[in-house]
């Protein structure tokens, strides 16, 4: 039997904890690291006018009411020349020139510009190094883009952005003409590549053996409409891939490099043929792609032919993707470059197609008009290369050295057409010096 104080103490022990519990004080919140109670420093030059710097101070006013550790310091450059000379300070330290505002520096890293992922990228390393992460260096952003002002004029505020009609696509808003220009300039080029002519017009000799234009319409059509389609999956990778990994100053140079190399590469082959390194169809991948033709003349039910159609066209596309390759890389470059919307990059896709498959168009024209399909010869698909190759380099110069002449209406078009004219030129010597040469061969 339990003794009375036994009972006693089993009865206020619970309540003496409780009251225990209930007058204690709170327990101390877990210190912070020392890391975590270290103040962020931001620095940013801006000017006065500069629409992009007016934009990143708003966003700053408002991040660093809610993050107090983080200490923002800014210097107006185009009115204090002694903040200018602080500003090229800042640029050397972090393998920058010191051309364009905002510029935007956390630690060992740097932003040029003011984008939607200049922000998105901003936003989380300030929120990293607030929990007490390190800065990862680098640069983001590129001067002389239509995200940044120069630094010796001012801005004006951006224009309006212009509005254009793409058919089956919409209206699409532009920040200027100069990427519409690009758009259509690159995608003419880009579909004048002897790869895609060649695989249309010997699909077609082979389908017009079977005498039916409706066969033809149909064959022909959905072939295009493919072909277009994985172009469309092709370019959306490399623009989403950009877009993640932001358009750093060394992915432009890599992109520029690699353009740089497609361009010598078709060149080469106006030269010397399909002789070492190409960017042709390899040959002996025709044999299998005859094949699948002649089995699309063969079938006896549409249904079926345009299934296999459908199949020759993402077959096509794979195998042509060295031949194309160069074009999309750089497009989708300056769009990221540009920090141009998914959705608006979508209508300037629209946009591209209509240049880009106007050959091609013309070849299916022509093939079901008259029922004879026209025969794509070395010569032309020669030349083809000549002025891809060169309008490829000519690009891939400008992004290198001067990516800010593409942001000009006058700039894009001089540097076209002055690739255009250096190809014609080209293309004229050679020939009269191949004349010249066969002449003298006779004589002898």
């Amino acid at each position: 039997m339990e003794s009375p104080i036994r009972r006693t103490a089993l009865v206020l022990l619970p309540l003496l904890l409780a009251l225990f519990a209930l007058l204690a004080p709170p327990a101390s919140p877990a210190a912070a690291s020392p890391a975590e109670e270290q103040p962020v420093t931001l620095t940013l030059f801006w000017g006065e006018t500069c629409p992009k710097c007016k934009a990143e101070r708003a966003f700053l006013e408002d991040f660093g009411a809610d993050h107090p550790r983080l200490e923002i310091v800014q210097y107006e450059v185009w009115n204090d020349t002694g903040n200018r000379g602080l500003f090229e300070e800042y640029a050397e330290r972090h393998g920058i020139k010191a051309t364009a505002v905002p510029a935007t520096f956390v630690g060992e890293r740097a932003w040029v510009g003011w984008t939607d992922a200049i922000e998105a990228d901003l936003r989380r390393v300030l929120e990293g190094a607030l929990r007490g992460e390190p800065v990862p260096g680098g640069v983001y952003g590129t001067g002389g883009s239509s995200s940044t002002c120069d630094i010796t004029e001012k801005c004006e505020v951006a224009k309006e952005s212009n509005k254009v009609d793409v058919p089956l696509v919409g209206t699409v808003e532009l920040a200027d003409e100069s990427l519409v220009v690009s758009t259509l300039v690159i995608g003419f080029v880009d579909g004048i590549n002897p790869c895609s002519l060649w695989a249309i017009s010997i699909l077609l000799a082979i389908v017009l053996r079977t005498g039916s234009r409706r066969r033809v319409i149909a064959v022909g059509s959905v072939f295009l409409l493919v072909t277009a389609g994985m172009y469309a999956v092709y370019m959306a990778g490399i623009y989403s891939a950009l877009t993640v990994v932001g358009f750093l100053d060394a992915i432009q140079v890599g992109i520029a490099v690699a353009a740089g190399v497609f361009g010598v590469l078709s060149v080469k082959d106006y030269f010397w043929f399909r002789k070492g390194a190409t960017l042709s169809i390899p040959e002996g991948r025709k044999p299998g792609l005859y094949k699948r033709m002649r089995e699309i003349a063969m079938h006896r039910s549409l249904i079926p032919a345009l299934g296999a159609t459908t199949a020759l066209a993402v077959a096509v596309s794979l195998l042509e993707t060295p031949c194309t390759a160069g074009f999309p890389v750089m497009w989708t470059g300056m769009l990221a470059a540009r920090d141009v919307p998914f959705a608006e990059a979508a209508g300037l896709y629209g946009l591209y197609m209509i240049p880009f498959l106007i050959d091609e168009f013309l070849v299916f024209g022509v093939a079901v008009v008259t029922m004879r399909a026209a025969k794509l010869q070395e010569k032309h698909g020669r030349l083809l290369k000549l002025v891809s190759g060169t309008v490829m380099l000519a690009l891939a110069g400008v992004m290198l050295t001067a990516p800010e002449v593409m942001e000009d209406v006058v700039g894009a078009t001089v540097v076209f057409l002055g690739a255009l004219a250096l190809a014609v030129g080209v293309h004229l010597v050679t020939r009269a010096w191949a004349v010249r040469r066969k002449g003298e061969v006779t004589s002898v």
